[in-house]
C-alpha cells in the first residue's frame, strides 16, 4: 500500500492516490471521483494495464468521458430530469442535451473529492456526503465505497448509502476496459448470462419493455465478438428483477491477443454495456495512446435505467432506515 498526492484542484483541494497490491494486482485509487485510476495485472510478459485512465489530475476533470469514477446519485439516464417522489415533484439538473439526467448531474459523486476514511494494507475505503438538494435530489445521503484486492487476481467494490428522507439511489463503477491494448475492443469476446434487456427510444431512454435477446443481435448468453452486435452497444441487460444475496457471474470479457480474461461478479440485477462508441479526447491517455472511439468497454453492475419511471424495474427509491448496498467482483486471469 501506497499513498501519495496525486494533484491539486483549482481551488487548491488535494486529492490522493491509494495504490493496493497483492494477487498479481496493483490498483490505483484517486480521492477524485473514487476513481479506479489504474488496475495491473502481473503476467509472464510483465504488468498489464487492463483499464483506461489519465496520468494527470487536469485531464480527469476536464476531459473524463467517466473513466474509472464510480457515478451516483443516480448512475444512467432519468427522462426529463423529474420524477415524482413522496407527492412532489423532483427537478434534476438536465446534464445531457439539455434534456435528460445522467449519471447524477454535472456534480454526481465523479467529479467530487471524497474523504479517505481507512486505509489497510489491501484496501481503502472512501465515503462522500450528498447535501439535500444536492442536483436537485431531496434528502442527505451518506455514501461509502470500499476497494479490497480479496485474492489471485480479485478486486471487491463495496458500495453502500443511507439517507434522512426519500431519495433515489443507484451507484456504479464506470470503468473502461481494454484487455488487449489495441485500437478498438470490438473484437474483445463477450459473454453475458442475460436473457433480456430493457428495450430504449433514441434518446436511450428506457421504452418500459423488457426485450427477449433471443434470436437477435444482442445475445452474448454465448461468447461471440463484440462487433457481432452489429451497432454501437449502449444498454441495460436484464439479469433479475432484484439484487442478490451474493456476487454472481454477470460478464465474461476476453481478449483475444493478450490472452487475458476478466469475469464480473455482481450482486446487481443490471449489468449496462458500453462499447465506448462515443469516445474522443484532445489528450492522450496515461499510456500515450489516443482517446479512440471504441477503445474501452464499460461493464456497469447497477439497476435498471430510468428506473423511477418504471414501477414493474428494480427499486431505486431509498428510504430512512433502510441501507442501500452492492457488492461487485472483478476477476482476472490469464488464459
Amino acid at each position: 500500500m501506497a499513498v501519495h498526492t496525486f494533484g491539486r484542484l483549482a481551488g487548491g483541494q488535494e486529492v490522493l492516490e491509494i495504490s493496493l497490491f497483492g494477487g498479481g494486482l496493483a490498483v490505483d485509487v484517486l480521492s477524485y471521483g473514487a476513481v479506479l485510476r489504474d488496475i495491473r495485472l502481473a503476467t509472464a510478459d510483465g504488468s498489464r494495464s487492463v483499464v483506461l485512465g489519465y496520468s494527470r489530475l487536469e485531464d480527469y476533470v476536464a476531459h473524463s468521458p467517466y473513466f474509472g469514477a464510480l457515478v451516483g446519485r443516480c448512475a444512467n439516464r432519468i427522462a426529463g430530469g423529474r420524477f415524482e417522489l413522496a407527492g412532489r415533484t423532483v427537478t434534476l439538473d438536465r446534464n445531457e442535451a439539455g434534456r435528460t439526467h445522467l449519471h447524477g448531474g454535472s456534480g454526481g459523486f465523479w467529479g467530487r473529492v471524497w474523504d479517505v476514511v481507512e486505509i489497510e494494507p489491501d484496501a481503502v475505503t472512501l465515503a462522500l456526503v450528498s447535501a439535500d438538494g444536492d442536483q436537485g435530489y431531496p434528502g442527505t445521503v451518506a455514501v461509502r465505497c470500499r476497494y479490497e484486492v480479496i485474492g489471485a487476481g480479485r478486486l471487491a467494490i463495496e458500495l453502500s448509502a443511507t439517507t434522512d428522507a426519500p431519495t433515489i439511489v443507484n451507484l456504479a463503477a464506470h470503468s473502461y476496459f481494454d484487455l488487449d491494448r489495441v485500437d478498438t475492443i470490438l473484437d474483445h469476446r463477450l459473454l453475458l448470462p442475460a436473457d433480456a434487456v430493457t428495450q430504449v427510444d433514441k434518446a436511450l431512454i428506457p421504452t418500459g419493455v423488457i426485450a427477449p435477446v433471443h434470436g437477435t443481435a444482442l445475445d452474448f448468453r454465448a461468447s461471440r465478438p463484440i462487433r457481432d452486435a452489429g451497432a454501437a452497444l449502449d444498454l441495460n441487460y436484464v439479469l433479475a428483477m432484484t439484487p442478490v444475496a451474493s456476487p454472481r457471474l454477470v460478464a465474461r470479457l476476453e481478449g483475444p491477443r493478450s490472452g487475458l480474461a476478466l469475469e464480473v461478479h455482481s450482486t446487481e440485477p443490471g449489468l449496462q454495456v458500453y462499447d465506448g462508441n462515443a469516445m474522443h479526447g484532445p489528450v492522450p491517455l496515461a499510456d500515450g495512446r489516443p482517446v479512440r472511439r471504441n477503445g474501452g468497454v464499460c461493464l456497469e453492475p447497477q439497476r435498471f435505467p430510468d428506473a423511477v419511471h418504471h414501477p414493474h424495474f428494480p427499486a431505486v427509491v431509498l428510504r430512512p432506515g433502510e441501507t442501500y448496498r452492492q457488492r461487485s467482483e472483478y476477476h482476472f486471469m490469464v488464459l
